[in-house]
């Protein structure tokens, strides 16, 4: 077999289903995509990576209340989640009951919900209003009733450190650290 055979290749070109222009990859804020070369005559966009549901486990012993079809674990856009393997006809997703642990601390925002602890995609605690998303109240360290000495803000925070716990001021701008620790 001849080394040319090896190495050679063909580039295979996409064309707009719109115009027949060819697709070109581009960047934008939600990472690279497909868009047409005509732009911006044409304004056709396709993504590389589509953010579709993909099926990680088939969970054949629990049902969809909705169709009777198998329920599976999937991997989405914001984590691993349960719905119906019956996508898209059937548009069931079991939703995390409130697990969420309040904190017993009143949103300091709207005076109306309280502050629970939630967890991030990522895997990070922080705590946000109860009441989200009408009051987008949120702290990334565990909230403690209280009042701070400097503003008199309603709400403090327990901020780890080496020397153990500190408390400090929820206000971002006081920050202040409270004496008597």
């Amino acid at each position: 077999m001849p080394t040319e055979a090896l190495f050679s290749h063909e580039k295979a070109v996409e064309l707009c289903p719109l115009c027949s222009s060819p697709l070109q990859i581009k960047s934008g804020k939600n990472g690279p995509f497909l868009g047409c070369s005509a732009y911006p005559g044409c304004n056709y966009l396709k993504a590389l990576h589509p953010h579709e549901n993909t099926v990680v486990k088939v969970l054949d012993n629990e049902l969809c209340p909705d169709c009777q079809q198998p329920l599976a674990v999937k991997n989405g856009r914001y984590g691993m989640f349960i719905g119906c393997s019956n996508y898209p006809s059937c548009h069931f997703v079991v939703h995390q009951q409130d697990e969420n642990q309040a904190s017993g601390v009143a949103c300091p925002s709207c005076h109306q919900g309280e502050l629970v602890e939630r967890t991030s995609k990522y895997g990070k605690s922080f705590y946000g209003c109860n009441r989200y998303p009408d009051c987008t109240f949120l702290v990334n360290f565990k909230p403690v009733a209280g009042q701070c000495e400097h503003c008199h803000f309603p709400l403090l925070l327990e901020k780890p450190s080496a020397a153990g716990l500190k408390l400090i001021c929820a206000d971002k701008k006081c920050q202040q650290l409270q004496s008597g620790q």
